[in-house]
């Protein structure tokens, strides 16, 4: 598959099948993310794929509550919305609801892990909240989503597992001093998967030598 064909496709699929995945596909899938940079080419992340019924089911255990209380107070901040702008937010958070209700049904569940005194946190003495030491784990996670991709796999990055992450340390035996980055199922797709994708273009994200100087092809 073309690169740029895999990104603008890059869908978050959220209802997958219980067929397991070939070590083959899993393998290549976990060499895409090697292959990402990090900072000082440290690669200080590593990744549990979880497959047992064990800790699959502990991990919907913690994440399904904690994707309740998340899209409860997200649909109440929708309130009053006209009902053709809310319908495609109920479809996202149907969707949603189905991937926490049927989590460990997913073949594997990927925990990314990172250590941040393995990072080069160049930000990390600035008055904001860090956000350098993110570099050197999500390009990892994002090449195993193109390569998810790529291999047919339906797959969704969550974070909501970090607000629990002493459970999710616990649960999968990750040691002191390591965090919890982004938890991935992938399986199958039950529909259709992937496909065409709706995000702002150029125009609108990026500028030219100074921040606020339109990009070309704005008017």
């Amino acid at each position: 598959m073309d690169l740029y064909q895999a990104m603008s496709t890059q869908r978050t699929v959220r209802r997958l099948r219980p067929d397991p995945i070939p070590d083959d596909v899993l393998e290549r899938v976990l060499q895409a993310a090697c292959w990402a940079p990090t900072g000082g080419n440290q690669q200080p992340w590593r990744v549990v794929v979880v497959t047992d019924d064990e800790g699959k089911s502990g991990l919907q255990a913690i994440y399904q509550p904690e994707w309740d209380r998340y899209v409860a107070g997200f649909m109440a901040r929708l309130e009053g919305l006209p009902d053709e702008q809310l319908e495609p937010w109920r479809k996202i958070a149907a969707a949603g609801d189905h991937l926490a209700q049927h989590l460990a049904e997913a073949p594997a569940i990927l925990v990314f892990c990172a250590d941040p005194s393995q990072m080069a946190i160049t930000d990390a003495r600035l008055d904001r909240i860090s956000i350098v030491g993110g570099g050197s784990v999500y390009p990892a996670v994002q090449n195993l989503l193109l390569a998810c991709v790529a291999e047919g796999l339906g797959c969704a990055i969550t974070t909501l597992h970090c607000r629990r992450e002493d459970d999710v340390r616990a649960l999968l035996d990750i040691p002191d001093g390591w965090a919890t980055a982004a938890m991935v199922p992938i399986g199958y797709p039950v529909l259709g998967g992937h496909g065409p994708i709706t995000r702002q273009p150029p125009s609108r994200l990026a500028h030219r030598d100074r921040f606020g100087a339109p990009w070309p092809g704005v008017s």
